[in-house]
């Protein structure tokens, strides 16, 4: 890897350690470098373009990381991973994408991704989204996320959306199983013209099974950020859908939840929240001796927290 790879890796991936941690880095279609261990093994596909990574049971503390460089402008690189973790595993997995465009072609990154989470297994999973470059050319991410959680399986996602991407849609699909987890933190940052989608689609199909999803985005100048999501009761379960967004100038934000309870003893909750920065907080920060730009990135970045 070049200097160039090595700081979009520390901004996507910093925790990053090539000893002994399985790991696969992508960069502008093809896997540069790759680690197995003991616990977790990583193969290429043999009918698509992408890898499985396979995780024994009872796999404590293991890690993974699968992070994706894009440098090549006008690249339209799309690959398949799908994670086989084994029963009663604890594991974190940290991938994320990171393009540099500096050209006048577009470049995106579609990853699809199928988690298969088998009883008892409880999953951390970390995605960061980033892009820079000084050309007229896009940076493009949509990515898919595919998830199957067996009985008393938890999976944790912590997706950010850091800045300097044009556009993403950004899909994700959960079937839960009796007694297990799901719960999602997003965070998206939006500015100039740029746009951002996220739809979720969640079927809480078993008993005691529970989804928790979270969404804080800021969108600023003339971005615009949509998100929709579903959530499908049709067990004894319970769902929370919580969108809060923050605007600015000229940007707009759509929120579109939807519940759906199929079953007497589903509990659904939906809250969306969109507003400007309140005033009083600039206030305070000012009369501290914060200009007011420096005032609104401080809200705004404890807002992202």
């Amino acid at each position: 890897m070049n200097d160039l790879d090595k700081h979009i890796l520390k901004i996507i991936n910093e925790e990053l350690s090539k000893n002994g941690t399985a790991y696969n880095i992508r960069k502008d279609g093809k896997s540069i470098e790759r680690n197995s261990n003991d616990n977790i093994k990583i193969e290429s596909k043999k009918d698509k373009d992408g890898i499985n990574i396979l995780v024994k049971e009872n796999t404590i503390n293991g890690y993974v990381h699968i992070p994706v460089l894009i440098t090549q402008s006008g690249l339209s690189d799309k690959v398949y991973n799908d994670f086989y973790i084994g029963k009663n595993s604890i594991v974190t997995i940290n991938a994320g994408c990171g393009i540099h465009n500096d050209k006048h072609k577009d470049s995106s990154h579609n990853g699809i991704h199928r988690f298969f989470i088998e009883e008892g297994s409880y999953v951390k999973y970390i995605e960061k989204h980033y892009g820079e470059g000084e050309g007229k050319g896009k940076r493009i991410l949509d990515p898919v996320t595919e998830v199957h959680l067996g009985k008393n399986a938890t999976l944790e996602m912590d997706t950010a959306q850091i800045k300097g991407v044009s556009s993403t849609i950004r899909k994700t699909k959960a079937v839960l199983d009796d007694g297990s987890k799901l719960i999602i933190n997003e965070k998206i940052m939006t500015h100039e013209s740029q746009t951002a989608k996220t739809i979720f689609d969640v079927k809480l199909n078993g008993k005691s099974s529970s989804a928790k999803v979270t969404s804080r985005s800021v969108a600023t100048e003339n971005s615009y950020q949509e998100f929709v999501s579903k959530v499908v009761g049709n067990n004894e379960c319970f769902g929370h859908v919580e969108c809060d967004a923050i605007i600015k100038d000229n940007a707009k934000v759509l929120s579109d939840p939807k519940i759906l309870a199929q079953h007497i003893d589903a509990r659904l909750i939906h809250e969306a929240t969109i507003g400007k920065i309140a005033g009083e907080q600039l206030i305070k920060l000012m009369t501290l001796g914060l200009s007011k730009k420096k005032a609104e990135e401080t809200i705004i970045n404890g807002f992202l927290k």
